[in-house]
C-alpha cells in the first residue's frame, strides 16, 4: 500500500504497516461485487453502470452484473432514477433517496449547507478529473463542452494545457488556464474564457471570481497574481485588486 508521497513519487510499505488491523480481512466474491457496484454508483452520484463489467473481470461479467443489480434493487441498496430529458434509467445509492427527494422538490438538503461561502458568493474551480467534469459529464449535465487537453499536442489545443472549469451557482460558466511560476512565486492566469460574454460586465460574478482566485493564490502560497491576460476590464480589475 502507499505509505506516503514525495512530490509525485509514491513510497510503498507492507499492508500491515499502513492499514489498521481491523480493516485487514478477506471478503468473499459476493461482498466484493456489491462493494464494487456501489463504489461505481457513488463515484458519479447517478450512474448508467456502463462500466460495471469492468469491476468483475471474471466468468460472464455481464450476466453476473445483471443478476447482482436485480438483487441490490430488491434489497434497496440501490434505486432506479429517471431524469427528465434523459432516455436511459440511471441508478443511485439507496442511502441517497432522501437527498434526491429533497432535490426533486426544489429544496437544497440541509446536509449540503456550505461551511463557508456558497458557490454564488465564490466560484469553485473544478479539477479536470472531477466527477462533474470528467468523461463528458460536463456536457451532459451542464451543456458545458469540456475536454482535458493535457495530452493533446500544443497546436491542437483549443484552450490550454491544464484548463479548469469554473462553477458559479449551479452552472459551469467559464474556464481558465494558468501556471505557477515558482521562480517569482507568481500565480499566472494564461487565459480566461466565458461561456456568456455578458458575464464580463456582471458585478456579482466579478466578485465571486475574485474571491475564487484569491483562495487559489492562498492555497498555492503564491505571493503575486498576474491576471493581465483577462480581457474583460471589470473582471481583470476585481481579480487584480482582490487580496490573496
Amino acid at each position: 500500500m502507499t505509505h506516503h508521497r514525495d512530490r509525485f513519487e509514491r513510497a510503498y510499505a507492507l499492508t500491515e504497516m499502513v492499514a489498521p488491523a481491523h480493516l485487514i480481512r478477506e471478503s468473499d466474491e459476493a461482498e466484493t461485487d456489491r462493494f464494487l457496484l456501489k463504489k461505481d454508483i457513488s463515484f458519479s452520484g447517478l450512474s448508467r453502470l456502463d462500466r460495471t463489467s469492468d469491476s468483475f473481470q471474471r466468468g460472464d461479467p455481464a450476466r453476473a452484473a445483471k443478476k447482482l443489480l436485480g438483487e441490490m434493487l430488491a434489497d434497496g441498496d440501490i434505486i432506479e432514477v429517471q431524469v427528465e430529458g434523459w432516455k436511459r434509467v440511471h441508478y443511485a445509492l439507496g442511502s441517497d433517496a432522501d437527498v434526491l427527494s429533497e432535490l426533486g422538490a426544489g429544496r437544497v438538503p440541509k446536509a449540503w449547507t456550505p461551511l463557508e461561502t456558497t458557490t454564488t458568493e465564490e466560484v469553485v474551480f473544478l479539477s479536470p478529473l472531477d466527477h462533474v467534469s470528467a468523461r463528458g459529464r460536463a456536457k451532459v449535465v451542464f451543456g458545458f463542452d469540456y475536454v482535458w487537453e493535457v495530452y493533446k499536442p500544443e497546436h491542437q489545443r483549443k484552450f490550454g494545457y491544464y484548463t479548469l472549469p469554473i462553477l458559479w451557482g449551479d452552472r459551469l460558466v467559464a474556464r481558465f488556464d494558468s501556471k505557477f511560476d515558482r521562480t517569482t512565486n507568481t500565480f499566472v492566469i494564461l487565459g480566461l474564457w466565458l461561456e456568456d460574454e455578458a458575464l464580463g460586465n456582471n458585478e456579482a460574478f466579478a466578485e465571486a471570481l475574485a474571491c475564487g482566485f484569491a483562495r487559489f493564490v492562498r492555497f498555492l502560497g503564491a505571493s503575486k497574481l498576474d491576471a493581465t491576460v483577462i480581457r474583460e476590464p471589470l473582471l481583470r480589475r476585481r481579480v487584480c485588486s482582490s487580496p490573496g
